[in-house]
């Protein structure tokens, strides 16, 4: 059943984004209510980059309507929205100063600020380390960027986005980079924090469907700027679908809620 409107913190309608003779996203509909957390999937050029562009106001649309947050596209100060939608990317990491010391990136995030430059109150370094704290990084406060592992920097970003209490927080492939037992232990916390009460509406932008953890309800999936398939995660998540988003047959089982993809054999080819 639909979200109703009022519950809706996404609505995106016929959102069409071409730049010269390339049509980046094809007439994409999307609907996040809340209390759900959605996965996005698909292949390398599928739209993901391009449309997460948009929803932050970095990309304009040439058709098509966005609604963010009860607030709509072209009526509202994008800048100002984006306090409310945390952002973590790894886009960030090459902005973030290298002697900037977690705290300071840390509370950068209440004023959606890089390069720290205000003075910030003793209420915000006590709010930041009550994030810290949460995320497992309160040992990291006073060390500088640059000494931060790839681990240790993703929990200063979520420490940081979360500082703002956005009511959505997008995840823009956060495992990258990761080694296996790092990825497990940030999809851990992921689980966790998507269980928290008043917990934002998550989005997990990735090209795995084993990083979508049980706590994931809904799934978008996109295919060359198209939607291939899109709501709960038992029904978008198929194997039909992901073999058609990703263009080959694929088998998918699952292991203690979790979803692992494999390739389906092919037949050999046949020389004359």
């Amino acid at each position: 059943m639909p979200a109703r409107p009022s519950s809706l913190l996404l609505e995106v309608c016929g959102l069409t984004v071409a730049r010269g003779r390339v049509t980046l996203l094809h007439a994409v509909d999307w609907r996040i209510g809340r209390g759900e957390h959605w996965a996005v999937l698909g292949p390398n050029g599928c739209g993901k980059t391009s449309l997460l562009r948009v929803l932050m106001g970095y990309l304009t649309p040439g058709a098509g309507e966005i609604s963010l947050l009860g607030r709509r596209y072209g009526e509202t100060d994008w800048r100002e929205l984006r306090l409310q939608v945390g952002l973590v990317t790894s886009a960030l990491q090459a902005s973030v100063p290298p002697a900037e010391t977690t705290l300071e990136t840390v509370i950068s995030g209440k004023y959606a600020q890089l390069d720290l430059w205000m003075d910030y109150t003793r209420a915000d370094r006590a709010a930041a380390m009550r994030w810290l704290r949460f995320t497992g990084g309160a040992a990291l406060v006073s060390r500088p960027w640059e000494v931060l592992s790839q681990g240790e920097r993703q929990r200063v970003l979520i420490a940081r986005a979360l500082m703002a209490r956005p009511r959505l927080l997008i995840l823009d492939e956060p495992c990258a980079g990761l080694d296996p037992v790092a990825r497990e232990d940030f999809l851990q916390f992921a689980t966790a924090l998507a269980r928290r009460r008043h917990a934002p509406a998550l989005v997990l932008v990735t090209h795995h469907v084993e990083e979508i953890t049980p706590a994931f309800t809904h799934a978008l999936v996109l295919r060359a700027g198209r939607v291939i398939a899109a709501g709960p995660r038992r029904t978008a998540l198929t194997a039909r679908t992901l073999g058609a988003a990703f263009g080959t047959p694929v088998r998918l089982t699952k292991l203690g809620g979790r979803l692992r993809l494999t390739l389906r054999k092919r037949k050999k080819p046949e020389f004359a």
